[in-house]
């Protein structure tokens, strides 16, 4: 992953004390080592998708959406294992006349995907199949972790995807099924677990990645697997 490249300018001597220059030095570390994973949310228009984003980011339910036109991106701050990490979750248009212009760049180093139905609309589950071949075909790495979300199970009168459904959908394609509601206060933290999820798989798929480079290097390091968690550090998976 790219990192914030600091300039070698030529420093004229300042008048802080040691101890601040340590403070800043600190600072700056900080800042160039947090990791950033883009997690992207697709499925069809109406499902949900801004309202899952705002749940995880924003801890509330937006009184009034609109349709997103082209791509709009939230982000959070979580800490896993020690380790500050920060979710960046890209929300797309699910009308292709507002996203065809913007979907190669949406897709570009995505690290992990979330596919989206409503479970009161059939056609938004059977439409599944649709953003699936829209995500091989713009070759994102069969690595890359995917999970299915049946949004709006709130609605339990007009469910119309029973969950046995969706489960055989998942497994039949790898993923871990989610079913939630943006909207009931009561399922805030099953939203916070899919994101926390696959904040998790990528933190440990990153530092295998770095156990092998370092291994290749000759300089094997030892690798911290998940504690027992805790309320910081908590991983739903």
């Amino acid at each position: 992953m790219a990192q914030p490249i600091l300039g070698h300018g030529t420093l004229q001597p300042a008048p802080a004390s040691g101890l601040a220059s340590l403070e800043l030095d600190s600072s700056l570390d900080q800042y160039v080592q947090i990791r950033i994973f883009k997690i992207i949310v697709i499925g069809d228009s109406n499902v949900g998708k801004t309202c899952l984003t705002f749940r995880f980011c924003g801890g509330t339910f937006p009184d009034k959406t609109e349709a997103t036109i082209g791509v709009d991106f939230r982000e959070k701050t979580v800490e896993i294992e020690g380790e500050k990490i920060k979710v960046q979750v890209w929300d797309t248009a699910g009308q292709e006349r507002f996203r065809k212009s913007m979907v190669e760049h949406y897709y570009r180093n995505v690290h992990a995907v979330v596919f989206v139905y409503d479970v009161t609309k059939m056609a938004s589950f059977t439409n599944l199949k649709m953003w699936i071949q829209e995500c091989n075909g713009h070759a994102v790495p069969p690595l890359v972790p995917k999970v299915l979300v049946g949004n709006k199970c709130d609605l339990r009168e007009q469910i119309q995807v029973p969950s046995n459904l969706a489960l055989k959908f998942a497994d039949a394609h790898n993923m871990l099924l989610f079913e939630t509601s943006a909207k009931d206060p009561k399922e805030s933290q099953n939203v916070e677990s899919i994101f926390m999820c696959l904040a998790c798989r990528l933190k440990a798929q990153k530092s295998l990645l770095y156990r092998d480079a370092d291994r290749q290097q000759g300089k094997v390091q030892k690798l911290e697997f998940p504690q027992e968690a805790n309320s910081k550090t908590s991983c739903p998976c």
